[in-house]
C-alpha cells in the first residue's frame, strides 16, 4: 500500500482550522434543530393512548425484516417497487460516504478512509453507480407524477403542499446526487495534478465523464470549486435532514418501527370495548360479567388523544403514496372516503394539538376534534374490508382510526343512518337484526311438512 494512502495530509493552515470550526458549528446547529423537532414528533405520537406492545417478538422481527427491510409489499407494483428500491438502497449506502465527510469536516482530513485501499476504491465506485441510479429513479418518479399523471397522485387531498412536498423531495435528491458527482469529478482532477492534501484514492466510474468540465483551471481555482461542491453537498444533506421531520419523507425513519408494531391479529378481528362486552354479559350471561366495572368516560375516538399511539405513528410514517386509496372500493366507486386523507388528517390534527400545547401548556386542549377534519360521509363509506391495510407498503392501519371514529359517532352522538339505527335497536331488543320477537323466529317453519 502506498504511503499516500495512509497519510492524512492535514493542511495546518489558519484557513483550514477556521473551516473545521465552522463545520463543527454548522453540524451542531443542524443536529440540535433536528433533535428538537424529533422530540416534538415523539411527543405528538404519544398524545395517543399508551399501549404496551411487546408480544410475539419473533413474528414482529420477521414482519419488520420482510416488509420494511425487504420491501416485500413495494414490489407488488413492479415499476414503482424497482425504482423505490434503487432510492432506498442508494439512500442507505451512500450515507456511508457521508460518515467519511463528517470525519473529514471535523478533523480537517480528506478521504480519511482511503487507507482501506482497494476496498475503498470499490466502495466509492459503487456509491457513484448508486448515485446515478438514484438520479434516474427520481427522474422516473417525477415523470410518473407529472407526465404520466398517475391518478392516485392527483386526488383532492394531494392539492397544494402534498404535491409540492413530494416534488421538493425528488428535486433535492437529484441536486444532492449531482453535487456528489461534481465533487468527485473535481477531486479527480486535483488528484491527477498532485495537489497537496488530495490523496490519490477512489474509483470514479460515473464522475470521470464530468472531469472535462473542470480541466484547464488552475489548481487553486479547482480547490475552491471542490470546497464549494463539498460544502454544498454536506449542507444540502443537513438541510434535508431538518426538512424530513416536516415532510412525508419521515417514513425513512418510521417505516421500521411502524412495521415492528404492526397489528398481528387476523384482518377481520376488531377490538371489543370491555365495557360493552361487560354489558352484553350482564344481559346474556351474568356469571361472566363484572357488576362493579365503571362506565367508560367516552366511547370511540373523538380526537387523536383517543387513538392508540401506534395509529398516530402510522400517520407520521405515511408517505402519501395513495396505494391505500387506489385499493379502496368505496373510493373507486366515487365515494368521499380516502384512507390516505384519513392519515393525513390525523397527522395534521396531531401537529395542531401539539403546537397548541407548546403555546399553552401540556394539559391544554383547544376544544377541537379530529371529526372537524373527517366528515361523517367519509366514515360511513368505509366497508371495513381491510383493503387499505393490505395495500400499504409499511402496514399502516387507517381502518383502526375510521372504526374508532365511527364508534364515537354511533355510540356518543347517535349519528347514524336510519337503517343502522333500526338494526341496532333490533339487536338490542330482539338479539337479531330483524324486527320480530325471538320467540317468533321459528314461525316460518310451521308450514313446512
Amino acid at each position: 500500500m502506498s504511503k499516500s494512502r495512509i497519510v492524512l495530509h492535514l493542511k495546518p493552515t489558519e484557513m483550514q482550522y477556521i473551516e473545521q470550526i465552522l463545520f463543527v458549528i454548522v453540524l451542531g446547529v443542524a443536529v440540535y434543530f433536528f433533535a428538537q423537532k424529533i422530540i416534538k414528533v415523539r411527543r405528538n405520537i404519544f398524545l395517543g393512548e399508551k399501549k404496551k406492545i411487546n408480544d410475539r417478538k419473533p413474528e414482529r422481527w420477521k414482519m419488520m425484516t420482510k416488509v420494511a427491510l425487504g420491501q416485500s409489499k413495494m414490489v407488488v407494483r413492479p415499476v414503482a417497487g424497482f425504482f423505490h428500491i434503487l432510492i432506498y438502497v442508494g439512500f442507505v449506502l451512500i450515507n456511508i460516504e457521508v460518515l467519511e465527510i463528517l470525519i473529514d469536516g471535523v478533523f480537517g482530513t480528506h478521504r480519511v478512509l482511503s487507507f482501506l485501499g482497494p476496498v475503498y476504491d470499490a466502495a466509492i465506485g459503487f456509491f457513484e453507480i448508486l448515485a446515478a441510479l438514484v438520479f434516474i429513479a427520481c427522474v422516473v418518479f417525477l415523470g410518473r407524477r407529472f407526465i404520466s399523471k398517475i391518478p392516485r397522485f392527483h386526488s383532492k387531498e394531494m392539492k397544494g403542499w402534498a404535491t409540492q412536498d413530494a416534488t421538493y423531495i425528488l428535486l433535492i435528491e437529484i441536486v444532492l446526487m449531482v453535487a456528489l458527482l461534481k465533487m468527485n469529478a473535481v477531486d479527480q482532477v486535483l488528484q491527477s495534478q498532485g495537489a497537496d492534501h488530495y490523496v490519490a484514492a477512489g474509483s470514479f466510474p460515473i464522475s470521470q465523464f464530468l472531469t472535462g468540465f473542470f480541466t484547464g483551471y488552475s489548481t487553486s481555482t479547482l480547490i475552491v470549486m471542490e470546497r464549494v461542491f463539498w460544502w454544498f453537498h454536506i449542507l444540502g444533506i443537513l438541510l434535508f435532514l431538518n426538512y424530513v421531520p416536516y415532510s412525508k419523507h419521515l417514513h425513512i425513519f418510521l417505516a421500521f418501527p411502524n412495521t415492528w408494531y404492526s397489528r398481528l391479529q387476523p384482518a377481520g378481528e376488531f377490538a371489543n370495548m370491555p365495557e360493552i362486552t361487560n354489558e352484553v354479559n350482564l344481559m346474556l350471561d351474568p356469571s361472566k360479567a363484572d357488576p362493579n366495572m365503571p362506565p367508560p368516560e367516552k366511547f370511540g375516538v373523538s380526537d387523536v388523544t383517543d387513538l392508540s399511539w401506534t395509529s398516530i405513528m402510522g400517520a407520521y410514517a405515511c408517505t402519501e403514496c395513495g396505494r391505500c386509496t387506489s385499493a379502496c372500493p368505496a373510493n373507486i366507486t366515487g365515494k368521499e372516503l380516502s384512507p390516505r386523507k384519513i392519515m393525513m388528517d390525523t397527522r395534521a390534527r396531531a401537529e395542531e394539538l401539539g403546537n397548541a400545547k407548546d403555546e399553552h401548556g401540556p394539559d391544554y386542549h383547544d376544544g377541537k376534534s379530529l371529526h372537524d377534519l373527517v366528515s361523517q360521509e367519509e366514515l360511513l363509506a368505509c366497508t371495513t374490508c381491510n383493503a387499505c391495510v393490505e395495500a400499504c407498503p409499511i402496514n399502516i392501519n387507517p381502518l383502526e382510526i375510521i372504526f374508532g371514529m365511527r364508534q364515537y359517532q354511533t355510540l356518543e352522538k347517535s349519528a347514524m343512518p336510519s337503517e343502522w339505527a333500526m338494526m341496532n335497536s333490533n339487536i338490542e331488543n330482539n338479539q337479531a337484526p330483524w324486527q320480530f320477537s325471538p320467540s317468533d323466529r321459528a314461525n316460518w317453519t310451521k308450514d313446512i311438512n
